[in-house]
């Protein structure tokens, strides 16, 4: 490994020698100086040559100058140099003055994205697409929210669990299912880790959560659906009610944000122009029958069939949230049943109801939860309701055969949140390789 400064800690640094390597963003060829723009993982400097000129003002030989002339942008380089640090340098506040240069790698000269390049041909080259600050953030911040969500996860005593991705029948709806082959027969990539997290239950785990790949047969072109997703999975047993899971899924939420505030606050507004709020607790929560008569009040009718809400209706709802209580979240609660999947868990005195609830995120949901019917026989009858057979589903059946504790949990998209934390219009923009209806490449 070579001996080299990050940008970041040049500022803090005395002057005097460093050597740094990254890419060199901008090239500045004067006439008697040379400015270069070099950027690493950390940040960016300017790099600094001046040209070397003869008593009668000619130009003499320099090998350094000519080299610097002949840099394309995306070149990876070492750039050895005298340090400087000068307050009238705009870009930190240092530069370096270079002795030399040793070049790891050349970039063609022409680049195939610009600036105002469609999201779709940076797609293309995401690779490059990538070298923006803005993104290079995106996933500082998905990596302080991550281990802010495990140090949660630890602090209060849940275990990780790998759940298989290869299936042999749905977990949730066959018409959202990729089927491969399998040998000599056939398996399905995983919607959700949702019954193998059940399973922990009565295996007596307690409380666990999985941070894992999922997978949708869904063909939809939005700006925020993918058919590959990470997804953010927890459950916990011995619940009274959805209750608890909102409860847990909330604190969750909080120590995530916090951290992404305190680490990377400054930054998010400097290149985002987003201030990271800190919710408060609890969020507020509203029947999903309440909400469309508010919404309705706000003058839009929810033009659906059944009794979902949608996506106009989550962004009115979230509005007379943010308008009332200040609050960037809030919980949609009791969706019916004949929208909810068979093992959610229905009211004792409204079986049309469910103990569930989507959670908004300035204006689009990023979750799902619910408390779990862990009756057996009442789960075999909610699956023959929802048109499944009880046998195809004879795995999953039997983990409440053999006793059970009343559990509930949530999957929540982790993409979804970073798009919807840093205000960005497109999941494509926060995913490091989006997977859609008509993408399977990079």
């Amino acid at each position: 490994m070579s001996e080299r400064t990050l940008i970041k800690n040049l500022a803090a640094a005395n002057d005097g020698p460093v050597s740094v390597s990254g890419w060199v963003e901008t090239v500045r060829d004067q006439k008697k100086v040379q400015f270069v723009v070099l950027r690493d993982e950390s940040g960016a400097v300017q790099l600094v040559h001046p040209r070397a000129f003869g008593e009668d003002g000619s130009p003499l030989d320099d090998e350094l100058a000519d080299t610097i002339s002949g840099l394309s942008q995306g070149t990876f380089l070492t750039a050895t140099g005298e340090l400087k640090h000068d307050e009238r340098v705009k870009l930190g506040g240092v530069e370096v003055k270079l002795d030399s240069l040793r070049i790891a790698s050349v970039a063609i000269a022409e680049t195939p994205i610009a600036v105002d390049s469609s999201i779709d041909k940076r797609m293309d080259w995401r690779f490059l697409d990538l070298r923006r600050p803005e993104q290079n953030l995106i996933a500082r911040v998905q990596t302080t929210f991550e281990h802010a969500l495990r140090g949660y996860w630890n602090d209060n005593d849940f275990i990780e669990i790998h759940t298989p991705k290869l299936m042999a029948s749905a977990s949730e709806s066959k018409a959202e299912l990729f089927e491969v082959k399998y040998f000599e027969g056939k398996a399905f990539l995983a919607q959700s880790p949702q019954f193998f997290k059940q399973m922990a239950q009565p295996a007596g785990f307690g409380k666990v959560f999985e941070v894992g790949p999922a997978f949708r047969a869904d063909p939809s072109f939005t700006s925020r659906h993918a058919t590959e997703f990470t997804s953010v999975d927890a459950e916990i047993s011995w619940i009274d009610s959805h209750e608890d899971v909102m409860t847990m899924h909330e604190n969750l939420l909080v120590a995530g944000l916090t951290a992404v505030k305190e680490k990377h606050g400054d930054a998010i507004k400097a290149l985002f122009d987003v201030e990271v709020t800190i919710p408060s607790t609890p969020f507020p929560r509203i029947p999903l029958a309440e909400a469309k008569r508010i919404v309705a009040e706000r003058g839009y009718e929810v033009p659906r069939h059944d009794d979902d809400m949608d996506p106009e209706g989550e962004r009115q709802i979230s509005a007379y949230v943010l308008e009332t209580f200040g609050h960037e979240f809030v919980f949609l609660t009791d969706y019916a049943s004949s929208i909810r999947p068979f093992y959610h868990m229905r009211h004792d005195d409204d079986p049309g109801l469910t103990r569930s609830y989507d959670l908004i995120f300035n204006g689009v949901e990023i979750s799902t939860g619910a408390q779990r019917e862990h009756r057996v026989e009442v789960l075999e009858a909610q699956a023959r309701d929802k048109g499944l057979d009880p046998e195809e589903l004879d795995f999953y059946i039997d983990f409440f055969r053999y006793g059970v504790p009343p559990h509930g949990g949530f999957g929540m998209g982790l993409s979804r949140v970073m798009m919807l934390l840093l205000h960005q219009a497109n999941l494509r923009e926060v995913t490091y390789l989006f997977r859609g209806p008509t993408r399977l490449l990079p």
